[in-house]
């Protein structure tokens, strides 16, 4: 699993014209699953770890300007976005290859428990996108802050 996390001030998603969702402070975090994720990956340790790091990373600034403050800290928001192509592989040819995303039956049912804790712990408003659309997101990115974390890495 792997995740994009962005500090923004605000961030949208739209469908075909249609808003699906809204934040204001928060985070958007991009989800996506790799080939080797299972549907037995939220009964993981990795799971929890890589929510809880989500909710808690330090990446807002306190009264003095340091990043010492976290989405808990903040009550901040979530706009959650699946996004296979976290697992693009660019090392031949020009044209991405995504043969290392999860397969979409797997992954959805995995985007959609991703959800559900997500939603269940986001201390502000929670909102996300549509799994498989073509999505436009707008948002911006506040500092910017970008932090990408991987589960075969934490």
């Amino acid at each position: 699993m792997r995740l994009v996390i962005q500090r923004v001030s605000d961030a949208s998603v739209s469908v075909n014209g249609t808003t699906l969702g809204t934040i204001e402070t928060g985070l958007l975090v991009l989800a996506g699953f790799g080939s080797d994720d299972t549907a037995n990956l939220p009964n993981t340790p990795i799971w929890k770890k890589m929510l809880d790091k989500t909710l808690n990373l330090r990446i807002f600034p306190d009264a003095e300007g340091k990043m010492n403050r976290s989405l808990t800290d903040i009550q901040g928001d979530i706009l959650l976005i699946s996004q296979f192509t976290l697992y693009a592989d660019c090392k031949k040819g020009r044209r991405p290859s995504f043969t290392t995303a999860c397969h979409p039956a797997i992954a959805e049912p995995l985007f959609d428990r991703l959800m559900d804790d997500t939603q269940a712990q986001t201390p502000g408003h929670f909102a996300t996108g549509q799994f498989g659309a073509e999505m436009n997101l707008n948002f911006t990115n506040w500092g910017p802050v970008t932090i990408l974390l991987d589960s075969e890495t934490l």
